[in-house]
Formats: structure tokens, C-alpha cells, sequence
């Protein structure tokens, strides 16, 4: 039950780091890699993976969100 309610909190946890990126947060790669970080390194943790490289993982999906049209806000 535990692993369950890990991972529910990481989903929670990357929901409204996702949700920071629309709102003027994760302009610039940079700050998309910190947020990418924190994300994986969350769900890495509660689906008891490496945490060093869930959040080296969602710091790249994080710089390259944008080149790949996933992210891109429109203006």
C-alpha cells in the first residue's frame, strides 16, 4: 500500500510542477530542466528507482520538451 500511495503523491507532485511550467515558469531550458528534474527524481523515488537518474532523465525530457513541440506555449 505504501508503493501506491508513493506514487499517487509523485503524480500529484509532477501534476502541479507541469502546471507551474503554463503559467510563466519554464520560459527558458533551464528552468524546464529543473522542473523535468523534480519531477523525475519524484517518480523515480516512489516507483523505488534511481533518484540520481529519474531526475537526470526528466531534466533532459525537461530542455528538450520544447524542440519536440511537447511544451511550446503558444503566444
Amino acid at each position: 500500500m505504501s508503493i501506491k500511495i508513493q506514487t499517487l503523491g509523485a503524480i500529484c507532485a509532477f501534476s502541479v510542477l507541469s502546471a507551474c511550467a503554463g503559467s510563466g515558469i519554464g520560459d527558458n531550458d533551464t528552468e524546464r530542466a529543473v522542473i523535468g528534474a523534480a519531477g523525475g527524481a519524484l517518480i523515480a523515488d516512489a516507483t523505488e528507482n534511481d533518484v540520481a537518474t529519474g531526475a537526470a532523465v526528466g531534466a533532459l525530457a525537461g530542455v528538450f520538451c520544447d524542440d519536440a513541440g511537447v511544451c511550446r506555449q503558444s503566444n
